[in-house]
Formats: structure tokens, C-alpha cells, sequence
């Protein structure tokens, strides 16, 4: 773990409608960072509120603070990660076939530039697959770019095994990868988050 998690006390906890502009901010961020490296994971400029509030409402977003941050206005705004858990499986690429309500889907997952490293990002896939075996579910999925290797062999290296690639010419993701979703604790941060189960 970086030094960052030592250094710096992280809370989990479920997005509310102030954290909107913070973690649009964070997503924009991370696609400008995509896009300058020429991986087309997400648009330029990150996704409009309309993207994200409708996860907020429906409590499937998460940020993690850094809890230091709260001493600086300036930076109360901004979390350092944020991740997407839900049921909402993408018709276009899971199928019946796949038993889509198997599962629990990571969407959104960033991870704030001077945080790179750091092991959050693998923190935050360890806990979905806790909160997603904690509700029943056998398997944590996601979807990532096609064009874009090193994430997928990020997901590789951390379980997820590559089930297709679907190449749809308006989708720029479509690589699919599961894994099956065990118990875990992090150390990472201090989860917030109610231990019930995520509803569609």
C-alpha cells in the first residue's frame, strides 16, 4: 500500500447529491488523463450530471475521502476515489446466457492521479466483490475499453478472467471480465458504507 494510505486516514461511504460536482470533476479528470494517452475509455470532459446524479439518488456511488482533506475547504470537494456498484447489468453486452442478475457490475471506478499506485483502486475492487458476495450474488463483473490492454491486463491480474470482447462500433468499452465475489477486508480505508444488500 502506498504511503498515501498511511499517511492520509481514507473513509468510504455512500455519494450524496453534494459530492455531484466533485466527482464529476474526478471523472473528468481521469478521462482527460485516458485521452491524452490515447485510450478511448471515456468521453473527453467526463460524463455530464445527467450520468451521474441518477446514481447518487439511487445510493450505488461511492467516494472515498481522504478525511484531511476536511481541515481544507479548498479540497473538501474532491474525493481522492469513486466506484459504481450495482445490478444494472448492460444489455448490450451481458446476455441472458450470462445470468445477468448473477451478479453485481462495477461502473465508474477512478482513482485521483496522486493516488496512482497507491492500491486503492484494487481496495475498492475487493470490497465490491465483498458487498456483492454479502448479497448473494457468485460473481463481480465489469466492462472495459477494447483498445485499451493495460487495463484489461490490470483487471487479469486481479482475478477477473476475460469472458468476450463485444465490439459494438458506438461502444468504445466492451472487453467483459468476472470474477467470483468472495469475503475480504481492507485495511485501506474506514468503510462507512451500510453492509446491506445494493437493490437494482
Amino acid at each position: 500500500m502506498h504511503s498515501n494510505t498511511l499517511l492520509h486516514p481514507l473513509t468510504l461511504r455512500r455519494a450524496v447529491p453534494a459530492d455531484l460536482r466533485g466527482v464529476l470533476s474526478l471523472l473528468a479528470d481521469t478521462a482527460e488523463w485516458l485521452c491524452a494517452r490515447g485510450i478511448r475509455q471515456w468521453p473527453r470532459g467526463g460524463f455530464g450530471p445527467e450520468r451521474i446524479a441518477p446514481l447518487i439518488d439511487e445510493h450505488v456511488l461511492f467516494v472515498v475521502d481522504d478525511e484531511l482533506s476536511y481541515f481544507d475547504p479548498d479540497q473538501a470537494e474532491r474525493p481522492v476515489a469513486t466506484i459504481a456498484l450495482d445490478a444494472h447489468a448492460d444489455s448490450e453486452f451481458w446476455t441472458p446466457a450470462d445470468h445477468p442478475a448473477a451478479a453485481l457490475y462495477v461502473h465508474k471506478l477512478a482513482v485521483a492521479r496522486p493516488w496512482s499506485g497507491s492500491g486503492l483502486g484494487e481496495a475498492l475492487l475487493d470490497w465490491a466483490g465483498a458487498t456483492t458476495h454479502a448479497s448473494g450474488r457468485p460473481w463481480l463483473r465489469l466492462d472495459c475499453a477494447k483498445s485499451n490492454p493495460g487495463l484489461q491486463e490490470y483487471y487479469r491480474k486481479r482475478g477477473f478472467r476475460h469472458l468476450r470482447t463485444v465490439d459494438l462500433p458506438h461502444r468504445s468499452s466492451g472487453a467483459l471480465f468476472q470474477r467470483l465475489a468472495v469475503p475480504s477486508f481492507s485495511t485501506a480505508f474506514r468503510d462507512l458504507t451500510v453492509a446491506d444488500l445494493i437493490s437494482a
